[in-house]
C-alpha cells in the first residue's frame, strides 16, 4: 500500500505495523513522562524569582519566554507539522509568521486584561492542534470530506490559541503590575526567541533528514505518530481536569 503526500508530489510506502507499534509504544512512555515532569509545571525558582521583582526587568523575560517555547514540547510538536511538507524558507516564513502573529496577539491581551482560562482545557486544544496538523499532512480531510482546509487560516487560529497557552503559563507567575506591558513584550520577545533557536534546529534535521531515501518512507510513520503524541496530550489534559 501506498499513500500520495500531495506536499511532496511523490508516494510513500506504508510502514509495517511491527515498526509503527513499536514507535507508538516508545513515544507513549516518553511523553507519560514528559508530561508528568512539566505539565502545567511553573518552575518553583522561577516562580519565586518573579513573584519577588517589581519593575521593568526585561532580561529576566526575555529568558523565561525563551525556556517555556524551547521546553513546550506541545508548541515544538505543532511547529514541527506545520513545516513538516514546507520545502522552501519563503514558505516555512509565512506559516511561521502567521503562528507567531497569533500566539502574540493572545498572549499579550490574555495577560493584559486578565483573561484567566482553564489550563487543562487550554491544552487539550494544543493537543487537538498537534492532531488536526498531523491529520492535514496525511491528507486526511482530502479524503475524508473532500475539501482541503486553508492551511494557512489553520495555523493563525491554532496560534492564537498557543497563544492562550502562553497567557495561562504567565498569569502563574502573578508578575508584579508594575512594568507589565515592557515585562511582557520582553517574555513575546523571549518566545520567539526561543521559536527561531527550535525552528533552526528543526530544520536543521529536517534538512538532513529529507536527502535520504527514508524521509518518504517514513513520513507515514512520522505524522501517526506525532498524531498519537497529540492525543495523548488531549487524554492527559482531559484527566487533569476532571481529577483537579
Amino acid at each position: 500500500m501506498h499513500l500520495t503526500y500531495p506536499e511532496a508530489g511523490r508516494t510513500a510506502p506504508f510502514p509495517g505495523p511491527r515498526l509503527l507499534r513499536s514507535a507508538l509504544t516508545g513515544l507513549a512512555v516518553f511523553f507519560l513522562l514528559v508530561a508528568s515532569a512539566l505539565a502545567h509545571g511553573v518552575a518553583e525558582g522561577d516562580k519565586g524569582y518573579i513573584q519577588e521583582i517589581t519593575g521593568v526587568q526585561l532580561l529576566p523575560f526575555i529568558y523565561l519566554g525563551a525556556k517555556h517555547m524551547v521546553t513546550g514540547y506541545d508548541h515544538l510538536l505543532f511547529l514541527f507539522g506545520v513545516i513538516f511538507f514546507l520545502y522552501k524558507l519563503k514558505h516555512v516564513a509565512i506559516y511561521v509568521s502567521l503562528f507567531a502573529i497569533g500566539h502574540s496577539a493572545t498572549l499579550l491581551l490574555g495577560v493584559f486584561f486578565n483573561l484567566g482560562v482553564n489550563a487543562y482545557v487550554i491544552d487539550a486544544i494544543i493537543g487537538a492542534s498537534v492532531v488536526y496538523k498531523a491529520l492535514d499532512n496525511l491528507g486526511a480531510f482530502q479524503r475524508w470530506f473532500g475539501v482541503q482546509p486553508d492551511t494557512k487560516i489553520a495555523t493563525l487560529v491554532f496560534g492564537l490559541f498557543h497563544g492562550f497557552g502562553l497567557a495561562t503559563k504567565i498569569l502563574e507567575y502573578e508578575i508584579s503590575p508594575d512594568g507589565l506591558i515592557a515585562n511582557l513584550i520582553a517574555f513575546n520577545v523571549g518566545v520567539e526567541i526561543g521559536q527561531l533557536l527550535a525552528l533552526g534546529a528543526i530544520l536543521i534535521v529536517m534538512g538532513y533528514w529529507r536527502r535520504t531515501g527514508s524521509f518518504l518512507r517514513h513520513a507515514y510513520t512520522a505524522n501517526v505518530v506525532m498524531m498519537a503524541a497529540g492525543f495523548m496530550l488531549i487524554g492527559y489534559q482531559l484527566t487533569g481536569l476532571i481529577v483537579a
